[in-house]
């Protein structure tokens, strides 16, 4: 069979009505929060999608979606919300294949979107300026299964570059994007593209400036607000609640 599960893959759990539950394909019982213990070796070598029973309910054990994937994520730094990673990959224009560099690696959030969007045969890179939070992201990365995908690199860009050359995609989530502009710049291929994640007026503003004065085409920034929908039969209406401003969003292409 060319889709069976490996040891080491991320899978879910799912069952009608509850949370998904993530997991990791081991050998031998492994303990899942405070629910109980799990012993998944039989379904090593078995295709995904298959019922199995736990505790008393059946499950299906499936391949994880992004959206899994993100909720599995462990805190260390703020993360980027999955409507601004989204958007990001789209900015960025981000495919599969894509050799990305990221900048800011938090907690690692924005790096499992982008290894999932550059699929087997892409790359990411990783930087953070801090030990803690690169431990953060690469532990995530792992749990998601995705660590082949990810280089990680202790950096600090702003004041050393993005130390790359022939990138498709630079995604930059720091305090002072605008200093990282120009390196970037020249580490990307022609029609390569630089998508910045910035929560204050004011470093939106010197990002963009940044941007155009780099010579970038194609500039723009954006604001993402996502508001829920209740949904009954006669009774549709938006949601009392939202949620709003997360950060803005800047991007340019290369086109020199």
């Amino acid at each position: 069979m060319d889709d069976v599960w490996s040891e080491g893959d991320a899978g879910v759990l799912l069952r009608v009505g509850a949370p998904p539950i993530f997991v990791t394909l081991a050998r031998g019982a492994q303990r899942l929060g405070q629910d109980g213990v799990l012993d998944l070796s039989a379904e090593i070598g078995r295709p995904p999608g298959g019922a199995m029973t736990w505790l008393g309910d059946r499950y299906r054990l499936v391949r994880p979606s992004l959206a899994d994937r993100f909720a599995a994520v462990r805190r260390g730094a703020q993360i980027v919300t999955p409507k601004d990673a989204a958007q990001l990959l789209y900015l960025a224009g981000v495919a599969p294949g894509g050799r990305v560099l990221e900048a800011g690696a938090g907690s690692g959030a924005l790096t499992i979107a982008l290894a999932v969007a550059v699929g087997p045969s892409g790359a990411v890179t990783a930087c953070d300026r801090r030990t803690d939070f690169l431990e953060v992201a690469r532990r995530n990365v792992e749990r998601a299964g995705l660590a082949a995908r990810v280089t990680f690199v202790e950096r600090d860009v702003a004041r050393d570059g993005v130390g790359a050359k022939d990138v498709d995609s630079i995604l930059l989530d720091l305090p002072e994007p605008w200093a990282v502009v120009p390196s970037a710049k020249e580490a990307l291929v022609p029609g390569g593209y630089i998508a910045t994640y910035t929560p204050t007026y004011n470093q939106l503003e010197r990002t963009v400036r940044a941007l155009r004065s780099a010579g970038l085409d194609a500039v723009r920034a954006v604001e993402l607000l996502e508001r829920p929908i209740h949904v009954g039969d006669g009774g549709t209406r938006p949601e009392f609640e939202m949620l709003g401003h997360t950060g803005f969003l800047a991007s340019g292409r290369r086109a020199d």
